[in-house]
Formats: structure tokens, sequence, C-alpha cells
């Protein structure tokens, strides 16, 4: 399968180069090469891909910028002239730094390092955390620390016992990357830690004191999951 990309560089020759090295890969798609983040945040707001190759300084918002805005976090590749953001990098979780000239070698490189990373994360089953960005950075949050998410609105709200995690996103997106062995989505508005069940009654999960409903459609695979008598 083929891993879906977009380019973001004011630079034009820039741009041009990333095109020809992401055509002359053979595992990626370039859905679209942009100026600026604002052209690129627009095509973002409703399409989700695996790759960003993304400048830092750009006219208008910044290439941290756009990351702020982002509601899903897809593998960062910076792509810059300078080496002075490497705290920034890690603050934002960055897959891969390329420092320009490019060279092709480096940018197979980076795509080696990313689809390595992407078959562990499909194949291992001990994944234990994911990061969520809040109040404008990513945090790390155990997977077994979390006790339910919900959905409200444009934005979901991770629970745990110490406190409460908002971040912008949608519980669709939230719910392809969390643990499917861990987590199960039981109402359009809630995915519960299977773990945290306390009890069910009816068409409710009661997790740490919180009624959660369980919308009909999910309650067999619900009862299922549990392993019910």
């Amino acid at each position: 399968m083929k891993l879906k990309c977009i380019i973001v560089d004011d630079e034009s020759l820039a741009r041009s180069f990333l095109e020809r090295y992401c055509q002359k890969q053979g595992n990626l798609e370039l859905m679209g090469s942009f100026p600026d983040s604002e052209a690129a945040l627009t095509y973002l707001s409703s399409n989700e891909i695996d790759i960003l190759f993304l400048d830092v300084e750009m006219p208008g918002a910044t290439g941290f910028e756009l990351l702020d805005k982002l509601m899903y976090m897809p593998k960062v590749i910076l792509t810059t002239s300078k080496t002075d953001y490497a705290f920034d990098a890690f603050q934002y979780n960055v897959a891969d730094y390329l420092k320009k000239p490019i060279s092709y070698n480096r940018f197979q490189e980076s795509i080696t390092k990313i689809t390595d990373s992407l078959n562990n994360t499909t194949v291992e089953t001990n994944k234990d955390d994911i990061f969520i960005k809040t109040d404008g950075k990513f945090i790390r949050l155990s997977y077994q620390d979390i006790l339910y998410i919900e959905s409200m609105g444009d934005y979901v709200k991770y629970f745990t016992l110490a406190k409460h995690y908002l971040t912008h996103s949608t519980l669709k997106a939230v719910e392809e990357k969390m643990n499917p062995k861990q987590f199960m989505k039981v109402h359009r508005s809630y995915i519960v830690n299977m773990s945290k069940i306390n009890d069910i009654q009816d068409n409710t999960i009661v997790i740490d004191s919180k009624v959660i409903p369980i919308s009909k459609a999910l309650k067999p695979d619900v009862m299922i999951r549990i392993n019910a008598v």
C-alpha cells in the first residue's frame, strides 16, 4: 500500500526536487504540493495523509504553526536549510529532519525510517502509549492511564484518574490510532478502555462512577468483547 504524502514549501525549486523524489519512490503517492501553510491547511482539513514534508520558515504561518492547527498528526519530515529547530522538532515528535539541499539518498533513508516505524507499529501489540496534543504541546499518555475518551464536537477529551486532556480531533481519528485490543467505541461519542469497566447494566457502562451509554447497534459487540456468559 502506498503512503499518501504532501509537500509544503515556499521554495519552488525545493518543491520540484521533492516532487521528483516522491514520484521516483515507488511506495509514495503525492497528493499535493503547496507553497504555504494556509493552502496546505485547506487541503488537510478534509483529507488525511501519512507523511508531511514540511518547511519551517514560510510567508504567513510557519510550519510549526501549521502543525498547531492540525486535527491529527501525520509523520512529519522537516525540510529546511537551517539546523536550529532540533528542540522544536522534538517537541512536535517530528519523524525526521532533512537539511537542504536534500539528496535522493538521504530522502530514501528518511522514507525507510518511516516505513519501518509504521510496520513496527502495525506488528507490535505491546505499544502502550499515545502522544496527544493539548495546551500547545504534545504529551505522552499511557494506555493504562486512560479510562475513556469522549467526543465534544471538534474536540475529544481523554479522561484519566488524575485529570482530563482536551485536544482538537475527531473520535474517528482517535479510534484509528488506539490499540483495538484495549479500546472500543461503544457509542458515537465514547471510546472506552475495556479493562477499566466496572460494570454493565442495561445499555450503560460504568467506569470510575461515570455512566457511559452503549448504542444498541454496538452492544452485541461489547458483550462479545467482555466475554459475557
